[in-house]
């Protein structure tokens, strides 16, 4: 019984790509071209509520690549929060059959992972992302990310919680500015 759930697993799991590629690769579109410009390293400085609802500020650092034909993006976030080290890891995308941005999101502040969708404004300058993950009180929570391109080298990323009366409270902001903008498209 085993072997055979085995084995029907990985039919599956090697079956999967010999489907996609029978359709041909897929391209990227324009949403994944959008995600692409914001590849290369960004400086990145933190506001956000400490336990004692007092604002406390941060610097990190962010680097963004293009992987998989041009269809992902990746962020390795590092900084300094709350006066310790914080690493983490996003993988983004564009979903064309959900017609949605779908992501990823992992930290070394806590062992679940984060799944999010969301969608952009018509001029490609707001993203609004929504996914489920540990709130500041350590219980589970929709959290709301927004991030809003001002130019080619700077962007805003805010993070929302329910506060107590169930409207969204921001809890973060993250301004990016773009650490070589001698080589990049401005």
């Amino acid at each position: 019984m085993k072997n055979r759930l085995l084995a029907a697993f990985l039919f599956a799991a090697l079956a999967t790509p010999v489907v996609a590629t029978a359709q041909g690769p897929t391209e990227p579109v324009a949403e994944h071209k959008m995600l692409a410009a914001g590849a290369g390293t960004w400086n990145a400085v933190l506001e956000m509520m400490g336990a004692d609802g007092k604002p406390t500020k941060s610097t990190g650092t962010s680097v963004v690549k293009v992987i998989c034909g041009g269809l992902w993006v990746t962020d390795d976030f590092a900084a300094t929060v709350q006066g310790g080290p914080f690493h983490g890891h996003g993988v983004t995308g564009y979903d064309i059959d959900k017609k949605k941005f779908v992501g990823t999101w992992v930290d070394s502040m806590t062992s679940s992972v984060m799944t999010m969708e969301g969608t952009c404004d018509k001029d490609g300058k707001v993203m609004t992302m929504k996914g489920m993950s540990v709130g500041p009180d350590g219980k589970p929570a929709e959290q709301t990310m927004v991030t809003t391109v001002k130019d080619a080298n700077t962007r805003v990323f805010e993070m929302f919680f329910p506060g107590p009366d169930g409207k969204p409270m921001k809890f973060m902001t993250i301004t990016y500015t773009r650490a070589d903008t001698k080589s990049d498209k401005k």
